[in-house]
């Protein structure tokens, strides 16, 4: 009896711990959207940058997360004196200090110069990201099938709330402050993360241990056949082409919006800040529902209903570029700080759902590996979103002096975001019996 006691006591311990460093290590890179708040408008009014090139650099700066797979592979395989994720986290976030604080203190910044910087910043976001989502599927692994799912939804509400709290005093203190102070306030922060993630032992999370009795190339080399037979199964095969394709065939008009709202409407950048501040609540309301009341449906209904209700909201954004709520009373204002800002939240709606998806079918020991490969499939298609996005403005015509074509553009936004939906069965679940025996 009291030796089951101690090994309860000893679990809870280790539940505790893992809830702390995975809530701590979600939150500061929710945060992140603090500084990219900043950059935003550092481009824009700081360097003069047009739209078009605005939206190239936001989509090129996600460039180091496609690097995600071989960050997994390195997790998984390569312990550093003896721990495979705290490590990893703690360099990750070292690589964005150094990056966020550069861009701070850099005399007579250029645009060469700052995009660098942002590609070293998510180059480092992308190492704690592997580190963390690694940590997260194997601590779920280790729960009761009951509580499946939940420290995906606890992490992605400890995102989610970092982002709406760095949207909205991003939004205030660039009333306030230049956009470089934001940088240094969140460099100032990543090392304070630093040091709290280096002083944290590893073994108080009760991860699986790595195995010391390998040599690094032949623990990568399993990772690697590990990492192929689980790509390989037909369930997270297609699952992730639906995944990416869902993202990937949507021209995104995220900076020629941005302008939009800027330039056209004139809005604040508070009210564009609320906007990310509204989008990053929906995404922790939806993380707080998808654990109580969806987690049990099957994916496929889920992530299907989502990509249809974006696709909706697009569509109303072209009767809002067109003044059509303008006429009957709905302040401009008010319907890009809520219909925006739910757009841009629910562009990141499936990952929840997917992820939990993914986190069941993958085989134990690749954790780290399936879900960066996953993530870094996510940051492609994105990317691939972005350049369409530019690709369809300037055929079209739009540019920072002239958005008579974006109604058209948001019809074929909404139209691309529909197609996905055409091929919905090749979302692919399985029972757990039918997972990979060990």
């Amino acid at each position: 009896m009291e030796k089951e006691q101690k090994v309860g006591a000893e679990r809870a311990a280790a539940a505790a711990a893992q809830r702390w460093v995975i809530g701590a290590g979600f939150w500061v890179q929710g945060f992140r959207l603090f500084p990219w708040l900043g950059v935003n408008f550092f481009l824009k009014d700081g360097m003069g940058v047009a739209a078009s090139s605005l939206q190239i650099l936001q989509a090129s700066a996600n460039l180091p997360m496609v690097a995600k797979p071989l960050l997994g592979l390195l997790s998984d395989a390569v312990p550093i004196r003896g721990a495979r994720r705290l490590p990893y986290v703690a360099i990750g976030a070292l690589l964005q200090a150094v990056s966020w604080l550069g861009i701070a203190l850099w005399p007579s910044l250029t645009l060469p110069v700052l995009t660098i910087f942002l590609l070293l910043s998510n180059f480092g976001a992308s190492i704690c990201e592997v580190a963390n989502d690694a940590i997260v599927a194997e601590a779920g692994k280790q729960a009761t099938s009951s509580s499946g799912g939940q420290l995906q939804s606890f992490a992605c509400m400890f995102g989610s709330s970092a982002g709406a709290l760095g949207n909205l005093l991003g939004g205030i203190a660039l009333s306030y402050f230049s956009p470089k102070a934001m940088f240094l306030f969140f460099a100032i922060l990543l090392v304070l993360q630093f040091f709290t993630t280096v002083a944290i032992p590893e073994s108080s999370l009760k991860l699986p241990k790595a195995a010391t009795n390998a040599s690094v190339v032949s623990s990568i080399r399993k990772q690697v056949k590990e990492l192929s037979y689980a790509l390989c199964m037909p369930e997270i095969f297609w699952s992730i082409i639906w995944f990416s394709v869902s993202y990937a065939v949507i021209p995104f008009l995220l900076g020629t919006m941005f302008f939009y709202q800027t330039e056209v409407l004139r809005l604040d950048s508070s009210v564009i800040g609320l906007s990310k501040v509204f989008g990053q609540v929906a995404l922790l309301a939806w993380s707080m529902a998808y654990n109580k009341c969806f987690k049990a449906m099957p994916a496929r209904k889920v992530l299907s209903a989502l990509q249809f209700i974006t696709a909706v909201i697009m569509l109303s954004d072209v009767l809002f570029v067109q003044g059509v709520y303008g006429k009957i009373g709905v302040p401009d204002s008010i319907y890009t700080i809520v219909f925006s800002g739910m757009l841009e939240g629910l562009m990141f709606f499936k990952v929840l759902p997917f992820s939990v998806l993914i986190a069941n079918l993958c085989p134990s020991g690749c954790e780290g590996s399936v879900m960066a490969f996953v993530m870094s499939a996510l940051a492609l298609s994105t990317i691939i979103s972005g350049y369409l996005g530019v690709a369809l403005a300037e055929y079209m015509g739009v540019s920072g002096d002239d958005f008579s074509a974006l109604p058209v553009c948001l019809l074929i936004e909404a139209a691309c975001t529909m197609l996905p939906l055409c091929c919905s069965s090749l979302i692919k679940e399985r029972t757990e019996k039918e997972k990979k025996q060990e």
